[in-house]
């Protein structure tokens, strides 16, 4: 991709590489921080924490997809995918959003059936640093990849991104639970509204990464902008009088663009040829998003 380049001399496969480097130390740091979290909520006697340490070893199913996929969506156009492996990086993307909506519907149901549980005993403080230093780590680690996904232009990188957020998000309530049985023993009630609150957030933000990427695989054209774009390239070229019939669909983080140019219809095919590649060049060159063109010559007449 063009614009891939531009960050990475090596191309595609250095990206994929990135991809997998961020996505591993986010890999890392959830175990990690499942099993302190898992630990302070026994230890703490605390149910939310506990809970939230399953949301967060959630996370590791989204890291090993983003790492196993980006080996495969970044290879290069072969016999038997002769547009590239793009849509992989799609389909991960979809995954992560449903990821994301099972864990909000998760907490919403968590959250409803036990608005009547009332602790026994007051969570320790180490439940309460835990779910602190949790939404600190994970903000931060939300804050890297999405920086990552920006830089690669990875769509699959940015929703593993917001799942991180959404842990940072989970934490919250998980944190105002210890907080509220320690100061206020009758407002347990109060972490169960905040969870569901959360999860609304968590919820939409399924929605903005699923959706855009289930229209990707229903062939959904591009905006309209990007259309515009490649219409000014086009006619910039010399010999081109007109460019109609522009059409544009997603491959993996990129466009492919398939359009008609009008030219002189008295010019010879390889002029006519060298016309075609020119506004080929021109096109990629002007819109980065654009990894591939197919142009084609028509008569003004």
């Amino acid at each position: 991709m063009a614009n891939i380049r531009r960050h990475f001399p090596g191309g595609p496969a250095e990206a994929a590489r990135a991809s997998r480097r961020v996505t591993s130390v986010g890999l890392v740091i959830n175990v990690a921080l499942s099993a302190a979290k898992f630990t302070a909520g026994i230890f703490g006697g605390s149910q939310a924490m506990v809970a939230d340490a399953i949301h967060s070893l959630s996370d590791t199913v989204t890291d090993i997809a983003v790492i196993v996929g980006s080996m495969f969506w970044q290879r290069p156009p072969d016999e038997d995918h002769p547009h590239g492996h793009g849509r992989i990086e799609t389909a991960v993307t979809v995954f992560i959003g449903t990821a994301l909506a099972a864990v909000a519907v998760g907490l919403i149901y968590n959250a409803l059936t036990t608005f009547e549980e009332r602790h026994t005993s007051p969570p320790a403080m180490i439940a309460l640093w835990a779910a602190l230093g949790s939404i600190v780590i994970k903000e931060l680690l939300y804050r890297w990849t999405a920086a990552a996904a920006t830089k690669v232009n990875s769509p699959a990188m940015a929703a593993n991104a917001w799942h991180h957020r959404s842990d940072a998000l989970s934490s919250i309530p998980a944190a105002a639970a210890v907080a509220g049985a320690r100061l206020l023993p009758g407002a347990q009630f109060l972490d169960h509204v905040g969870a569901v609150v959360v999860a609304a957030f968590i919820l939409n933000a399924a929605w903005r990464i699923s959706w855009p990427a289930v229209n990707q695989l229903m062939d959904a054209g591009a905006p309209a902008d990007l259309v515009r774009r490649v219409e000014r390239a086009a006619l910039s070229v010399d010999g081109v009088r007109a460019a109609h019939k522009i059409r544009a669909r997603h491959i993996g983080s990129g466009f492919e663009v398939n359009l008609h140019v009008l030219v002189d219809p008295d010019i010879s095919v390889r002029a006519g040829h060298d016309i075609a590649t020119a506004t080929r060049g021109r096109i990629v060159f002007e819109t980065p998003d654009i990894v591939d063109v197919i142009v084609h010559i028509e008569p003004a007449e």
